[in-house]
């Protein structure tokens, strides 16, 4: 994670650069705050947000560079854009911008997720928000709001995978997973880990609370096998290897599987498909998790694994289904550095982070990377996963059963 502090600017460029970014859907306004009546209005323009800023900065003559421009950006797609709008509101306050006017942007077009921030140098008394050693200040301030953050984002998903219908430990473990956690079990509470840090714990009896009140709905699951026969006519089901980036830039394989079948199902109906297999065998089962629901399924409760991957067909090519490496934010923030020549460097800065043209000195580049959790998890279609897990996934951190 690392945060970026523009050059100043006599006027407020940033709104206009960001406000293009959402024209051309390569952006999204995620929050704007105490523009004071301006935000009773519909349909604002551009030019009314900086005529706003400007009649703000105008109360002090001395000021020449009254814009304030910064962005927070995370490597890949570790944060989503509402985690990265939460973290920039709480970093702004810590920065002394929480009672400014400001906008926030999220820029979904390059690898990195980011978010712009915009506002001005001048408080409502005329006098200069205080900038000593901010860029310093700027990565203790990221540092800190972080831990806070990344703690309330787990008790959200915790909640959240609470909710969900289950019945086992392995398939609430495997709902956080989902969203990048690991688990392991110490004693009575399992223990829970993100971005290579200890994030929190929950109780082993909580869990054990909600799978004892676990229903399973024979409706519901006549209506998914409905939905999944319709479209396996017309969708190939055979399971495709998941390949991943490495760091050095090459594709290699993963102990993850996904169709086209996989694909429709997850982004039509909310059925997230998880295919259990060891590398370079075929999947031997799956686990359906119905988010519209908030239900999860042994695969075998939809159908038979055989009947749901078909047989797998032949190519003289290995198809492979690209998605982006996830990489975890370092837990150490380097604060940003000068080179020999004076200008600023940032050691930490990923490629993909874009930066505004009269900044940058050329236009950025738009890669697109579709994000997948990537997960190992190896759950027997036709075996009770709870009772296997034991020791193996304790010492892994991850979902597994047997190896027979």
């Amino acid at each position: 994670m690392i945060v970026k502090i523009l050059p100043p600017s006599a006027t407020f460029k940033g709104v206009n650069y960001n406000t293009n970014k959402i024209e051309k859907d390569k952006g999204e306004l995620m929050k704007v705050d105490n523009f004071g009546v301006l935000q009773a209005f519909e349909h604002l323009r551009p030019q009314d947000y900086i005529n706003y800023l400007e009649a703000r900065s105008k109360t002090s003559a001395r000021i020449k560079y009254p814009q304030f421009h910064a962005v927070i950006s995370c490597k890949g797609k570790s944060h989503s854009k509402e985690q990265l709008t939460e973290l920039a509101s709480q970093w702004l306050n810590g920065m002394g911008y929480g009672n400014q006017p400001y906008l926030l942007v999220f820029h979904k077009d390059t690898a990195n997720n980011h978010i712009h921030m915009v506002s001005t140098r001048i408080d409502e008394n005329g006098k200069k928000i205080n900038d000593s050693y901010e860029k310093i200040r700027a990565y203790q301030i990221l540092n800190q709001v972080m831990g806070v953050v990344e703690k309330q984002q787990l008790s959200k998903d915790i909640e959240n995978a609470i909710g969900y219908n289950i019945s086992t430990r392995a398939q609430f473990m495997m709902l956080l997973e989902c969203q990048g956690y690991s688990l392991k079990l110490d004693g009575n509470q399992y223990k829970v880990f993100k971005f290579g840090k200890l994030q929190g714990e929950i109780e082993a009896a909580k869990i054990d609370t909600r799978t004892a009140q676990y229903q399973k709905d024979i409706d519901r699951l006549l209506q998914l096998r409905t939905i999944t026969e319709k479209y396996m006519v017309s969708h190939n089901t055979s399971a495709i290897p998941v390949t991943h980036l490495t760091a050095k830039g090459t594709s290699a394989k993963s102990p993850g599987y996904s169709s086209e079948l996989v694909d429709l199902l997850a982004s039509k109906f909310g059925l997230q498909v998880l295919l259990h297999g060891k590398p370079g065998k075929s999947p031997y089962g799956y686990t359906l998790i119905d988010h519209a629901k908030k239900s999860v399924y042994k695969g075998s409760e939809l159908m038979p694994i055989a009947e749901f991957i078909g047989p797998q067909k032949s190519s003289t090519s290995d198809p492979e289904h690209p998605i982006a490496e996830i990489v975890e934010p370092e837990t150490t923030i380097s604060p940003l550095v000068r080179s020999e020549t004076g200008q600023q460097a940032y050691p930490d800065l990923p490629s993909g982070m874009d930066l505004p043209t009269e900044i940058s000195g050329s236009s950025e580049s738009s890669v697109f990377a579709t994000w997948l959790p990537e997960i190992n998890l190896d759950i027997a279609n036709d075996i009770d996963d709870e009772a296997i897990l034991g020791r193996n996934r304790q010492r892994k951190r991850k979902a597994r059963t047997n190896t027979r």
